[in-house]
């Protein structure tokens, strides 16, 4: 038994004709309509879920502000009396030690630094200074504004 003749039996390879290019075409418009479907799906998302969280998310906001606007007073207060000023300056903004903000290094890496330190500081350990201190004076420190640039300094600029 032999298979029967047909024009694409006699067809080069490489070469496509217009039946494929119409396959491939509808492949790529049915990939472009799941995309769309996709991205349509995700935004009805956002615009009809994200509300409620939107909601959740200012009422924790307003929390943690509360909370936040206390961990910085209570950092300010711990700077001072750990002696932190000393070295680092009222504002942290150096001294005989480094500047600490504001802008200041990962609290992670402050932790670190201060329960080890490797210069001419002496170590804290968490007896002598607790993590929540640390977290309290990090928010101080992360609180603290940009100075003015010189350019906005009139007295600088006569």
């Amino acid at each position: 038994m032999s298979k029967p003749v047909n024009a694409q039996s006699f067809r080069s390879p490489g070469r496509s004709s217009p039946e494929d290019a119409f396959h491939a075409e509808v492949l790529v418009l049915s990939a472009i309509l799941a995309l769309a479907v996709v991205i349509a799906a995700a935004l009805a998302l956002l615009i009809f879920v994200r509300p409620s969280a939107a909601a959740q998310s200012a009422a924790s906001a307003a929390k943690s502000q509360s909370s936040d606007a206390a961990s910085i007073a209570r950092g300010k207060k711990l700077f001072v009396s750990y002696g932190c000023y000393e070295c680092h300056g009222r504002a942290a903004q150096g001294g005989v030690g480094p500047r600490l903000g504001p802008d200041p290094l990962p609290l992670s890496f402050i932790e670190k630094y201060v329960r080890h330190p490797t210069a001419s500081m002496p170590p804290y350990t968490e007896k002598t200074v607790s993590d929540r201190d640390l977290a309290d004076i990090y928010a101080y420190l992360k609180s603290l504004p940009e100075p003015p640039k010189a350019k906005d300094i009139p007295l600088l600029n006569q």
